[in-house]
């Protein structure tokens, strides 16, 4: 075996290998290895979710930010719902951790924009 294969050898069973969980080692003939599930969440449909539209203040130096918590679905998919209502507002943002923050007070507008995308929608708190 060349040294190129035999890396490309070890390469390939430490991936396998670091899918395991809690096993280091079984003299178990019959055992079989539990594995991680890595798959990310698959993105449910508009009408599926249930987004959380509010305004937050907290740790961010008395600035306003439009916040959208509940969204259940691969990071790519927040991220083009995040790139979709800045360029409708005409604001910056971000996207992260099933959040999407939203610079200004734009929750009365977000609310409508997202039913009419048809997402179920709800208000948090007194804006």
């Amino acid at each position: 075996m060349s040294f190129i294969r035999l890396i490309e050898y070890f390469q390939a069973m430490s991936k396998k290998n670091k899918k395991r969980i809690n096993v280091v080692y079984s003299t178990n003939p019959d055992f079989e290895f539990q594995e991680e599930d890595n798959r990310e969440n698959e993105t449910r449909p508009p009408k599926e979710q249930l987004l959380y539209v509010s305004l937050d203040r907290k740790n961010r130096g008395g600035k306003e930010v439009s916040l959208v918590e509940g969204f259940v679905g691969t990071d790519d998919d927040l991220k083009d719902l995040s790139k979709l209502l800045k360029n409708k507002f005409g604001v910056g943002g971000s996207a992260k951790n099933a959040e999407i923050l939203i610079q200004g007070n734009f929750v009365k507008k977000m609310v409508i924009f997202l039913i009419e995308k048809g997402y179920r929608v709800k208000q948090k708190g007194g804006t």
